[in-house]
């Protein structure tokens, strides 16, 4: 059976894409043609509806199991097989479903503050004009809402974060030792050290990778008149191009999207006071997580400790030789 060996299951914004083409270059892995096939979200079809955008997401899904073993086609004898889907950590019912399918399987998440996690994936929506809400604190507010109407996983802003009770279920399915733990800092800031933890967790060759691929940072957009009226086409689309062939669905929506982003500049930072008012969602959590795994989140917790971005040191050393 070409299933997987191991499985990236989270968390969304924290790193996962970056570290799936790292592992990509690994001569004793193969990685799925599909970044996010989402094979364990779902029993069947996924839904049809959701929020702005979900019912095309939904219609990506690689649900059927002749199609998800057909992703690992192709697989050098001897090499892992290894999938990304960022949702399993969060989703339960996707862990019981790895479990029953692949009891022996590793599995890798990548954890990141979640208050940044957060703002993260806000900036990421409101860049791709889907996300309806300017104010960050606002859209997280309006969590319970959403859930309600059937939003997807990605609009979960506050449960996605909740790592502490996610692996208190996880490790109540898997022995820890099939759980490797990565903090999306150490992935950044010292990557050749993270991946070698990768290699060796999974028993492969250590010090092959000292690299991971640039992290995708979502473009600045402005909240302009013009741009309202943008996102607004774009959410249109998002909720109604389902119906739309797939084939097509660029010719609309690329134009409208590099019209959107057509300002140059880095998204707006995450505040003090957006932090204030958004940490108490997680604090309880955090102090589980560190129950849960025995390790240290404090510094998720201290506002005086916010982080400031600096670029890693591999990023500063060629930086320095251009001088």
């Amino acid at each position: 059976m070409a299933l997987p060996d191991f499985l990236l299951v989270g968390v969304p914004k924290a790193g996962t894409t970056a570290l799936h083409a790292a592992l990509e270059q690994h001569p004793q892995l193969h990685l799925s043609r599909v970044k996010e096939p989402k094979f364990f979200l779902s029993d069947g079809p996924p839904p049809a509806q959701g929020g702005p955008g979900d019912a095309q997401t939904y219609q990506e899904h690689v649900w059927r199991r002749a199609d998800y073993e057909a992703l690992f086609d192709g697989a050098p004898e001897g090499a892992l097989r290894g999938e990304s889907t960022p949702f399993y950590l969060y989703d339960l019912d996707a862990q019981a479903r790895i479990r029953r399918l692949l009891p022996d399987a590793r599995l890798i998440a990548l954890l990141r503050n979640p208050v940044d996690r957060a703002h993260s994936n806000w900036s990421h929506l409101w860049a791709a004009g889907l996300e309806p809400e300017r104010d960050f604190v606002a859209a997280v507010e309006a969590e319970p809402r959403r859930r309600a109407a059937g939003w997807a996983h990605f609009w979960h802003y506050v449960g996605q974060g909740l790592y502490g009770r996610q692996l208190e279920h996880l490790y109540g399915l898997f022995p820890r030792e099939q759980v490797l733990l990565l903090k999306y800092r150490d992935l950044r800031d010292t990557p050749r050290e993270a991946l070698d933890r990768v290699a060796a967790f999974l028993g492969v060759q250590t010090g092959l990778l000292d690299a991971v691929p640039s992290e995708n940072v979502s473009p600045y957009v402005a909240d302009t008149r013009v741009n309202a009226v943008l996102r607004a086409l774009l959410r249109f689309g998002g909720t109604h191009g389902a119906h739309v062939p797939a084939r097509l669905r660029p010719l609309a929506r690329g134009p409208l999207l590099t019209a959107l982003q057509r300002q140059p500049g880095r998204r707006a930072p995450l505040t003090l006071a957006q932090r204030e008012a958004v940490l108490p969602h997680f604090a309880d959590d955090v102090r589980l997580l560190e129950q849960v795994t025995g390790q240290s989140y404090a510094d998720w917790l201290d506002l005086a400790d916010t982080p400031v971005h600096v670029p890693p040191p591999h990023v500063r050393a060629r930086l320095e030789a251009r001088r």
